[in-house]
């Protein structure tokens, strides 16, 4: 316990302390058993479960979900000595579960059904506050089902109230609400050691006092206080229960306690997945140890008369909104549970109850505001709904139901969108021709076998479809028979079907009837301005991130024999501007002549016209925002060899600066030397190569300039060159 902390544990504690105690003497109460119970499981909760929990922010102690098991279980097995036996074997249990690693179940809970039990708990603090708040006491304050034990109901209980109202509750209720909002505005928000619901607490205590001996008309009646029954200090045995181990052969006993352990587990992964994404801080609670403390609090509670124990999110809630740091909040307030039962008793029955539920009502606000149900209303149906549902299920049954009833609904919406959208559908234009690509995701199960069936069988004749089952981790029996009998479809359709990535244990072999590497034939036909689409294509993929897979194993495979490329691009050695990535080519597309600020030279012009022996159809002459070696040519940068590349450039910065009134400066002028570079580079090109020019002539081979724009990924393509007229160049 670190003093720097300790400044907020130490109100923060207090504070659950003042809302557990009673909620304990309530649940013991509402579960027919003993008083007392309910303080032991608060006390074990506290300091038991809390000192061996990894986890922060929870509370744990008797809680509401299991005040009906426990009424029950006690009218079933005869008596409370019998039910403790059951409560040992629970909390052997869930020891058990948790050194089995069984915590993980945590982690399948969605978070709209979290969210949905958070707001859930929050509506209901108010709606089962309101009646303690103006005097109506009736029912037990940790209430949380929507039916009560006396046959009341959450509305019923409030329209009851307003018939009962005690005025002097009201006034401590509402005043003591009015101090918790507007506390952060006030200059006593600054002493750490004095939160806001201890000041109410006090207040509370004081405006009784006050109306007891001023205005009698408003003063409390004792069953409107705390009431912790009296203790006998020198016959503390008389208040302690043991379980009656003689019934561990009873049948009965092993099926309760199977039932307790199953729900306060379940309870409790429930409240420390809510209490971690309360948690300002995001800590993360271990699953696992959390099940080894409820185990050992509840073999605890079992051997010393206490009620079953789990996480509490109400108290969970109230330590988190008072700012606590670590656990030793919650060891904090079982010490203090332990101190009110042996010496505190007198004082604390003078706190009012309405003051304890102003602080939950404003607890509650907290939980479910406004903005939580605009937020997930934004995120779409598949997210409001689930969230929704489990709001009004918990509302209307109580916790454990209403989470599984949000579950369902989630579980629902999940189904529909592996149904809806089980994977993706691609279409996109290759040197092949157009090909179909099914991307199936991680998990392909049966219920993705009627979507996938009929987008397979709507691909008209023709085609070249691939499905890609390389993301997959599973693919249902059903869905890869539809694989299977989509290959015959496919054979009578003239489709040329390609399936990689399937997993060795499904038994299918991958079929490649296609590979998207070139081949003379497809070479052959493919015209100049074919191949300019085709770059502007793959371009445009680039630049909106839908790059294509390469299957690089593959189109090895395919060009090991020989290439047939369909262009060849002379582009500046710049690292961010590889004409393969930028185009989104593959192996054998592009060959491609790499040197500073895409000068020419005879050698580099020797090498276009071996691309066109090669079969390449255009040259692409491609320049670049922000090159460096345009930049070295702009502050004349010429030593060394460096000279033999920034003296060509030259050219192309005296032409910029000459054939301008007002020759742009800075970026600006960066960007046109870059362009002017490029035409310059083509006009090399046609005055260095007869064997070129005849070609450009014939139609045979194309040229064209191009500017690479590296921050919006987009390549912009003059005019193809052509030697009978002008052209509209980069450079205009």
């Amino acid at each position: 316990m670190h003093t720097n902390t300790l400044k907020y544990d130490l109100p923060a504690g207090i504070v659950v302390f003042l809302v557990a105690l009673p909620l304990c003497l309530g649940i013991a109460l509402a579960s027919g058993a003993p008083l007392f119970a309910g303080i032991i499981s608060g006390i074990i909760g506290g300091i038991v479960v809390g000192a061996i929990s990894g986890s922060h922010t929870s509370v744990s102690g008797p809680a509401a979900g299991l005040a009906a098991v426990v009424l029950a279980s006690i009218t079933k097995l005869g008596a409370f000595e019998i039910l403790l036996a059951a409560i040992l074997l629970a909390g052997v249990m869930q020891l058990a579960m948790g050194v089995a690693r069984a915590g993980f179940i945590a982690n399948y809970i969605p978070s709209n059904v979290i969210k949905g039990l958070l707001a859930a708990i929050g509506i209901l603090l108010i709606l089962k506050q309101i009646p303690h708040a103006i005097g109506y006491d009736v029912n037990p304050a940790d209430e949380t089902s929507f039916i009560h034990a006396n046959g009341e109901n959450t509305f019923s209980a409030i329209a009851h109230a307003f018939s009962a109202i005690t005025p002097g509750a009201m006034i401590i209720a509402l005043l003591s609400m009015l101090i918790l909002v507007y506390w952060d505005r006030t200059p006593l928000k600054n002493i750490k050691l004095l939160p806001a619901p201890l000041f109410v607490v006090a207040l509370g205590v004081a405006l009784n006092v006050t109306f007891d001996r001023f205005f009698p008309a408003l003063s409390i009646d004792p069953e409107h206080l705390v009431d912790i029954p009296p203790l006998d200090i020198g016959n503390l045995g008389a208040y302690l229960n043991f379980p009656d181990l003689a019934h561990f052969t009873n049948h009965d006993v092993w099926i309760v306690g199977f039932t307790i352990a199953i729900v306060a587990s379940l309870e409790t992964l429930l409240n420390v997945e809510a209490v971690d994404k309360l948690d300002p801080h995001k800590r993360e609670t271990p699953t696992n140890r959390e099940l080894v403390a409820q185990g050992v609090g509840n073999i605890c509670a079992g051997l010393l008369g206490g009620l079953p124990v789990t996480s509490v999110i109400v108290r969970s809630s109230v330590n988190i909104q008072n700012d606590n740091r670590t656990k030793a909040s919650t060891i904090l307030h079982g010490v203090l549970l332990l101190a009110s039962v042996l010496v505190l008793a007198p004082m604390l029955n003078l706190i009012p109850l309405a003051a304890l539920a102003a602080i939950l009502i404003v607890t509650g606000y907290k939980l479910a505001k406004v903005s939580l149900f605009r937020d997930m209303y934004k995120k779409g149906w598949s997210q409001f709904v689930p969230f929704a549902v489990t709001v009004a299920a918990i509302v209307l049954t109580d916790l454990l139901t209403g989470v599984l009833i949000g579950l369902a609904a989630s579980l629902f919406y999940l189904m529909r969108s592996h149904f809806k959208n089980p994977f993706s559908m691609e279409q996109y234009r290759l040197h092949i021709g157009e090909v179909v690509k099914m991307e199936l995701p991680n998990q392909v199960s049966f219920l993705n076998k009627a979507t996938i069936k009929s987008a397979l069988w709507e691909i008209p004749e023709n085609a070249n479809v691939l499905i890609d089952a390389a993301n997959s981790d599973y693919i249902d029996h059903d869905v890869l028979e539809v694989i299977n009998d989509y290959r015959v479809v496919a054979a009578e359709r003239n489709v040329k079907l390609n399936v990689v990535g399937l997993r060795d244990e499904y038994s299918l072999h991958d079929p490649i009837q296609f590979v998207p590497a070139l081949d003379k034939d497809t070479q052959t036909r493919l015209a100049p301005e074919d191949v300019l689409q085709l770059l502007r294509d793959g371009n445009e993929r680039f630049r909106a991130g839908r790059t294509t897979k390469k299957y690089y194993l593959h189109q090895v495979e395919a060009t090991a024999g020989g290439q047939h490329p369909m262009a060849v691009v002379v582009n500046c050695i710049d690292s961010r501007t590889s004409p393969e990535i930028i185009f989104d080519a593959g192996l054998g597309d592009l060959l491609t002549v790499r040197i500073a600020g895409n000068v020419i030279s005879r050698e580099i012009i020797g090498s276009l016209e071996i691309a066109h022996k090669l079969g390449a159809k255009l040259i692409v002459v491609k320049g670049h925002s922000s090159c460096g070696a345009i930049g070295l040519a702009l502050q004349n940068e010429g030593a060394h060899s460096m000279g033999a590349i920034t003296g060509k450039i030259r050219k192309a910065v005296d032409q910029c600066k000459c054939g301008a009134h007002h020759p742009p400066e800075g970026k600006a002028m960066l960007e046109a030397v870059t362009r002017r570079n490029i035409e310059n580079s083509l006009d090399e090109i046609i005055a260095g190569s007869a064997f070129l020019r005849e070609r450009i002539a014939r139609g045979e081979m194309g040229l064209v300039g191009a500017y690479h724009d590296i921050a919006t990924r987009t390549v912009q393509f003059g005019e193809p060159v052509t030697l009978d007229d002008g052209r509209n160049d980069l450079a205009a």
